[in-house]
């Protein structure tokens, strides 16, 4: 790459910031709803309904004109949805949950990145929140963090939990322990998902989550299959299961804490036990333009999640599991082409058993 070519690469780095709270204060200003539902409205039609001046909106929609989102006709002055026109409500819905969970639990605490990566803290909860700690245990106290993130990871888990299920065995009547299952949506989706006579889930997580999993539990109808152990991975691992999952949580953690925790599973299983992992991945080649996690993950969890973490290649995550007693069976990734455009994460699934 030239230099000048170099430099024009800054240029996009340095409008992302105004380019993404552009766009999703359109939405949030109620104007690309209303051109969904009345095309044809000029500035000052769109500015009354928004609450704002029409030379405001006319600022805002220049750039959506400019990338084809929006249509302007000049000889009436009147908008119209372009590109977005073709996208359904439900698309939109998905994408925008995304835009609103990095504007409320990311964009801020990001201004705070140099320093949370110096320190190994985040800088960004404790000048914001006054709040020393992780992300997670900050969205207990905090509505605006918990929210727009609980929206997208519900939803993310809705659409990735069918691909792991349909390429991970679950031996009929299993007992399967969904670690740092959260409130309990991957067992609820684990039993509907590969029932069988016998089987019975349990989440593992924090003691907090257990009032919320036994009514999301009661709410599914699978209460006398699924159940709830609180406790804390680090300490103990609980004994008695056949299956073990964990989803989307081996990133919040160094390669040391990893190992605690694939340790402590390890311990926890009888020889030839199960761990099924669903977790993003990074390319092995980090010049794979079709890989979106490395764009996203290193600063969000760094700075605005844990302070640490963050994924690894598949490769590394099965030599890690090799190191603490598993014997890798199966390591799939997400295909791009399968996936929804604006998605994020390439997750893959690693199956293992123990081994003597």
């Amino acid at each position: 790459m030239t230099p000048e070519a170099t430099l024009a690469r800054f240029r996009e780095y340095m409008v992302g910031p105004t380019r993404f709270m552009n766009l999703l204060s359109c939405f949030e200003l109620g104007i690309i709803d209303g051109l969904r539902e009345r095309p044809g409205q000029t500035a000052a039609e769109l500015g009354t309904a928004a609450g704002t001046k029409p030379d405001a909106v006319e600022q805002l929609l220049l750039l959506l004109v400019k990338e084809g989102f929006v249509a302007h006709d000049e000889g009436s002055g009147t908008y119209s949805l372009d590109a977005l026109g073709g996208i359904s409500e439900g698309d939109l819905e998905h994408v925008i949950a995304g835009m609103q969970m990095i504007k409320g639990a990311a964009l801020r605490q990001l201004y705070y990145l140099t320093e949370s990566v110096r320190t190994g803290t985040l800088v960004g909860l404790k000048e914001l929140y006054g709040f020393e700690g992780n992300l997670y245990d900050a969205m207990a106290e905090h509505k605006d963090l918990r929210e727009p993130w609980a929206k997208l990871m519900n939803s993310e888990t809705t659409r990735i939990d069918p691909w792991f299920f349909d390429n991970i065995d679950i031996p009929a009547g299993s007992q399967v322990l969904d670690v740092a299952g959260n409130t309990g949506l991957g067992a609820i989706h684990t039993y509907k998902l590969k029932a069988s006579p016998g089987l019975r889930v349990t989440t593992f997580d924090l003691p907090d989550n257990e009032k919320e999993s036994l009514e999301n539990f009661r709410k599914h109808g699978v209460e006398e299959h699924c159940s709830f152990i609180g406790g804390d991975v680090f300490a103990e691992v609980p004994k008695g299961f056949d299956v073990v999952l964990i989803k989307h949580f081996l990133p919040m953690f160094d390669k040391s804490d990893v190992f605690r925790i694939l340790q402590g599973v390890n311990r926890s299983l009888e020889i030839g036990g199960q761990l099924n992992i669903l977790t993003p991945v990074y390319p092995e080649d980090t010049k794979n333009s079709d890989f979106r996690s490395i764009d996203f993950f290193p600063s969000f969890f760094l700075g605005c999640a844990m302070g640490q973490g963050g994924p690894q290649k598949m490769s590394t995550y099965q030599s890690w599991l090799e190191e603490c007693g598993f014997k890798v069976t199966k390591a799939i990734a997400e295909e791009a082409a399968s996936m929804p455009p604006e998605a994020l994460p390439v997750d893959a699934i690693l199956c293992a058993t123990k081994v003597a």
